[in-house]
C-alpha cells in the first residue's frame, strides 16, 4: 500500500547557516537512499516557503486567490514522500527516520487506490452524500 508522509517543521525565522543546512540535507539524502534500496521510495518533494503558497477557491464561481497557506500555523508542510509500505507500522516506521521528525511532526496518510475494481468514491466522500 501506498502512504504519503508528509513533513511538517517549523519555519525558520532567520537565516540559516550553509553548515546546518548541508547537514541535514544529508540526512535527508540518506533516508532517501534508505527507501531507494528497499524499493519503497515512489516520489517526493521538498517544497519552497510558506512566503511563496498561494491558496486558491472557487466562491460562487469565482475564483479567489490569496498569499500564503490556508491555515496560519507554527508548523508548515515543507516537503513530503510517497512510499510504499507493508502496512501502516511500516510507514509509521519510515516516518520516524526522516529528519524532520525530530524538530516537527510528520503526517501518515495511506494514499487512496484508484484501481481496486469497484471503488468509485473514498469511503469518507460516500458517507457524506
Amino acid at each position: 500500500m501506498q502512504y504519503a508522509l508528509l513533513i511538517y517543521t517549523p519555519e525558520p525565522t532567520e537565516d540559516v547557516p550553509p553548515e546546518a543546512i548541508a547537514a541535514e540535507m544529508e540526512q535527508y539524502n540518506a533516508f532517501t537512499e534508505h527507501l531507494r534500496a528497499r524499493g519503497a521510495m515512489k516520489g517526493g518533494e521538498a517544497l519552497d516557503s510558506v512566503a511563496t503558497a498561494t491558496t486558491v477557491r472557487v466562491v460562487d464561481g469565482r475564483t479567489v486567490t490569496t498569499d500564503g497557506p490556508f491555515a496560519e500555523t507554527k508548523e508548515t508542510l515543507g516537503g513530503f514522500y510517497l512510499v510504499d509500505a507493508a502496512d501502516l507500522d511500516e510507514a509509521i516506521a519510515y516516518a520516524a527516520m526522516i529528519p524532520g521528525a525530530k524538530n516537527g511532526c510528520i503526517e501518515v496518510r495511506p494514499v487512496w487506490d484508484y484501481s481496486i475494481p469497484g471503488l468509485e468514491q473514498p469511503a469518507a466522500a460516500a458517507a457524506g452524500s
